[in-house]
């Protein structure tokens, strides 16, 4: 059997390794903490369940293409009370399974060798979906490094003019998964300028974006103008979600109508009950309040036991903690020093090698595993 070049040319799903650091210590009966995913585990909400069973009728059809009118009008009502915006619920939102599959399907639609549209680019070290979704759409991949003298955002001066030209999308990540980093207003009305003055499309995945730990940091959907972009969302950080597999991406009216025509082929639109229950969330504000105030309150133990430990620890956001290993030590060395004690945590370079020298540690353990957690962190001697 002949796989296909690029199968073969994808990296391997490196966050994979986090789950099978898991299963082997389950099967083997070890205790472990998992501070390794960004998985909120706190109950969902009892309305959101309800909503849910409400709506498993005896026969499901098939879900319409474009979500129910009440997904996307609640879509749009949480964007005007967090942006102050005015979505419109008909032509710029479309409900998505994740973001996960939205943002893997994206360079399939605007991909384009042939008219000289032939590169993504995506920041690294980064979520890995970006990066392999160009890969697997044919597409030359334009690593740009995060450095954390530059507030880990990508520079766009050090871009070449023939890359600015050649592009066809250009993934942000902010709040980043995995530095934690925020990006400003100033930052990502530069960039969205750009994708309207070069002819790309400026996607943004902020699937992190309510989950804060001091203050609500910039968004895409803030700009004057929704043109060339799109800005992806998710239930499974801000609502607790993960299993539901619900999302959006909204913006630019032609690209939402692109999206829609194209997502008739593949499918992927949440089922009936899955969009009864996002509906609930997205009205919902009070769920993620309480993530931030627990997640704050274990990233704040964590971050003192780190520093305790000579680790320097950067970001803003709320669920993960990026850390700089001490001078001399490899990051690996330190997760695997971890695990050894019962600790998972990721290793910087399962997310580039410009990962390297760095740990992500996610906050979203419970209170008692997050302080057992920090006592083995203060154990930590380079």
């Amino acid at each position: 059997m002949q796989l296909s070049a690029r199968y073969r040319d994808a990296s391997r799903y490196s966050l994979g390794a986090l789950g099978e650091a898991r299963a082997a210590a389950r099967a083997a009966g070890r205790p472990l903490i998992d501070l390794g995913m960004g998985e909120p585990r706190e109950p969902v909400l009892e309305a959101v369940r309800e909503a849910a069973a409400a709506a498993l009728a005896p026969y499901l059809p098939y879900p319409r293409p474009g979500g129910t009118p009440e997904l996307r009008e609640a879509i749009a009502a949480w964007a005007h009370r967090r942006f102050g915006i005015e979505l419109d619920p008909e032509r710029e939102i479309i409900p998505t399974s994740g973001s996960k599959e939205a943002i893997f399907s994206l360079p399939q639609l605007l991909v384009d060798p042939a008219s000289g549209r032939d590169t993504v680019a995506a920041t690294v070290p980064g979520y890995p979906i970006p990066a392999a979704s160009a890969v697997y759409a044919g597409a030359r991949l334009l690593e740009l490094p995060l450095r954390e003298d530059h507030g880990f955002l990508p520079d766009l001066d050090a871009i070449a003019e023939d890359d600015w030209q050649r592009l066809a999308v250009f993934w942000l990540n902010y709040p980043n998964n995995p530095t934690g980093a925020v990006m400003d207003h100033d930052f990502v009305r530069a960039l969205a300028e750009r994708a309207r003055h070069y002819g790309f499309v400026l996607a943004s995945d902020e699937a992190y974006w309510e989950l804060w730990s001091e203050r609500p940091p910039a968004s895409a959907l803030e700009l004057e103008s929704f043109d060339n972009v799109l800005v992806f969302h998710s239930l499974s950080k801000r609502g607790s979600m993960p299993g539901y597999r619900s999302g959006f991406v909204a913006g630019d009216r032609e690209l939402i109508a692109a999206l829609r025509a194209f997502r008739l082929q593949t499918g992927t639109v949440p089922p009936a009950f899955v969009q009864a229950a996002a509906t609930v969330a997205w009205a919902d504000d009070a769920q993620p309040a309480r993530l931030r105030e627990l997640l704050g309150r274990r990233r704040a133990t964590l971050l003192a036991a780190l520093q305790d430990a000579g680790f320097r620890c950067t970001g803003a956001s709320a669920v993960f903690i990026w850390a700089a290993v001490p001078a001399g030590v490899r990051s690996a060395a330190v997760a695997d020093w971890l695990l050894e004690r019962g600790v998972l945590v990721a290793s910087g370079e399962l997310f580039g090698a410009a990962g390297d020298g760095y740990l992500r540690i996610a906050t979203v353990a419970t209170d008692a595993e997050v302080a057992a957690a920090a006592a083995v962190i203060r154990e930590f001697a380079p």
